[in-house]
C-alpha cells in the first residue's frame, strides 16, 4: 500500500481521481449511485472527464462513503487518506486563477 509522506502534486491527485472514476465505472451499481447522488448524466461525465469539477466530485463521493473509500483504496493500493489529500489538491487547484 502506498503511503504518501509529502504533499501531492496536482497531476498525482488527478491520477487518483481518474482511477477512482474507473473504479466506480467498473461496477454499474456504483456508477449508478454516483450519478444519482450527483445528478450527473453519463454524457455529462464523458464530456467533463478531465475537469477538476468532475474529478473532485468523484473523490468527494468516495470520501462520503467509508466502505466505498476503503474498497477503492485497497484496489488502488493507496492509503485511504490519499483520497482526501487528492481531493484537497483538486479543490485548491480550482480556486487558483489560471496561470498562477
Amino acid at each position: 500500500m502506498v503511503r504518501l509522506r509529502q504533499p501531492l502534486q496536482l497531476e498525482t491527485a488527478e491520477d487518483i481521481a481518474v482511477q477512482a472514476l474507473a473504479f466506480l465505472a467498473a461496477e454499474p451499481a456504483r456508477l449508478s449511485r454516483f450519478l444519482t447522488l450527483t445528478g450527473l448524466e453519463p454524457d455529462e461525465v464523458r464530456g467533463q472527464i478531465d475537469t477538476p469539477e468532475l474529478l473532485s466530485a468523484v473523490l468527494d463521493h468516495l470520501a462520503h462513503d467509508e466502505s466505498l473509500l476503503l474498497a477503492f483504496a485497497a484496489s488502488a493500493l493507496l492509503a485511504p487518506e490519499a483520497v482526501g489529500q487528492a481531493l484537497s489538491v483538486l479543490q485548491e487547484g480550482k480556486r487558483r486563477p489560471e496561470g498562477a
